[in-house]
């Protein structure tokens, strides 16, 4: 699998093995992976303006003459990393929370600073690769319990050697901004609204009984960060020829139309996707597998090229038992090993190993729940010795089944940013009134115009509004 590379890695962080500098993948390879599993946003002039702050933010750093490579990714996740031999990504997400060019770039500088000061390639500043890697395991393989057991690591590192390159890129970040004529003061703006974000995610999941820990670009930062601000006040009285706004209409202009939130267009199509749209259900299969649908049943098979693994599903109508219970009374299937409750895209199942008899290779069982159907997967192979190694391939093509949305449906258009500017008479309750927005997208607007949790614009103030 193509993902085995970075999942090897994060196996090494989590457990706490050793890594060289040359042992983890290098940043080509991991860039590859990146573009691969999270995609490209599609908005050339976006990613120029962004590829250009960062040329700009070089040209006043150390490594001033070398090339970076820089990537907006369609993610709506809220965060920018870095990665070993000059590769800077920025998350679409985050930019609907920035409200100038000037917040932006103290982001951007920040991962620049990590690059120059040698933390992504240095052992002892490997909190955040470790953080990377445990999120792109967590995405590749659908399990949150690979990506929160990496980042326990991660965070347990930031604690200690780890928090002091934060500082040091707080410093070398906040110079690179005044030196081109940024007030470095737009760092503490960017940090406030990370931190609002940060306290309402928090408020919500204590709400629902759950919790939730932000991940994100400074999320290392207390509020009151006093390191930061003696940092940031030092990078002020840094003395340059140049000088420049805060950018807020450059950045206006250039994020006018943005995606908001998940980017349910698919870019491409995928040919190890199989869709059901009577069903309302997909599933991708391990990439280079081919599979072959049977009309009559709907069932679907999977299969490797050479014809050594296989991967079946098939719909069944479901009863009131729990999917575990359906497995053992209504499918009379025998004792499985590893047994544990699965939950692709938040639905009811049940998963573990059907163990062989007689010679016969194990199998991977797992049943789903959707609607009115019991969809039951099987995973085998053809050589018992293989079934450990290609296990794996069938957990995470079974934890890639969900249902087919509305909007995938009839291609309706994302919902996107645009910007109003306000009246007198102009308040946020109005505004989600119009929008028919519930009560936390109503939070979502005053957050990412600066505004949470009470605040109100002012008359010719310029607002952020989402919409389809």
């Amino acid at each position: 699998m193509r993902c085995g590379l970075l999942i090897s890695a994060v196996a090494a962080v989590v457990l706490g093995m050793p890594q060289s500098a040359s042992a983890g993948p290098k940043g080509a390879e991991i860039h590859q992976q990146m573009v691969e599993t999270i995609g490209v946003y599609p908005d050339v002039k976006l990613q120029e303006y962004v590829t250009g702050l960062v040329n700009d933010i070089v040209s006043v750093s150390e490594g001033a003459g070398e090339i970076f490579n820089v990537t907006l990714l369609d993610s709506p996740d809220v965060n920018a990393f870095a990665t070993r031999d000059n590769y800077v990504y920025v998350n679409r997400g985050l930019l609907a929370y920035v409200n100038n060019e000037a917040q932006l770039v103290s982001v951007l500088a920040h991962e620049v600073a990590h690059i120059t000061r040698g933390h992504v390639s240095n052992l002892e500043g490997q909190a955040g690769g470790a953080m990377f890697l445990a999120w792109l395991a967590g995405a590749l393989a659908g399990s949150p319990e690979v990506f929160e057991a990496g980042m326990d690591y991660a965070n347990s590192l930031i604690k200690g050697h780890g928090r002091e390159n934060e500082l040091e890129a707080d410093e070398a970040g906040a110079r690179y901004m005044a030196e081109l004529g940024y007030d470095p003061e737009e760092t503490i703006g960017m940090l406030s609204t990370l931190k609002e974000m940060e306290m309402m995610q928090k408020e919500r999941a204590a709400s629902q009984g759950a919790s939730r820990t932000y991940h994100g670009i400074f999320s290392t930062h207390p509020r009151n960060d006093m390191r930061l601000r003696s940092a940031v006040s030092r990078a002020t009285r840094v003395e340059s020829s140049a000088t420049r706004d805060s950018g807020a209409d450059r950045y206006r202009r250039v994020t006018e139309g943005m995606v908001w939130g998940e980017n349910f267009v698919e870019k491409e199509a995928k040919a190890n996707r199989y869709r059901n749209l009577n069903l309302r259900v997909r599933l991708d299969f391990p990439e280079e597998w081919t599979y072959v649908e049977n009309p009559q049943d709907y069932s679907v098979r999977g299969a490797s090229a050479d014809g050594t693994a296989s991967l079946t599903m098939r719909p069944q109508a479901r009863t009131s038992q729990t999917p575990e219970e359906y497995l053992y009374n209504q499918l009379k299937v025998g004792q499985l090993r590893g047994g544990r409750e699965i939950m692709p895209a938040r639905l009811k199942g049940y998963s573990g190993i059907l163990p062989g008899s007689g010679g016969k290779a194990d199998q991977r069982i797992a049943l789903v729940y959707y609607k009115l159907n019991a969809f039951l997967f099987t995973g085998e192979v053809s050589d018992a010795a293989k079934f450990e190694e290609l296990d794996p391939a069938f957990v995470a093509a079974i934890e890639t089944f969900r249902p087919v949305s509305n909007r995938e449906l009839s291609g309706q258009s994302p919902t996107k940013i645009h910007y109003v500017k306000a009246t007198p008479a102009t308040t946020f309750e109005a505004l989600g009134q119009h929008l028919k927005l519930n009560q936390y997208q109503l939070d979502e607007l005053r957050l990412i115009n600066g505004h949470y949790p009470r605040g109100e614009p002012k008359a010719g103030d310029w607002i952020k509004i989402f919409q389809q």
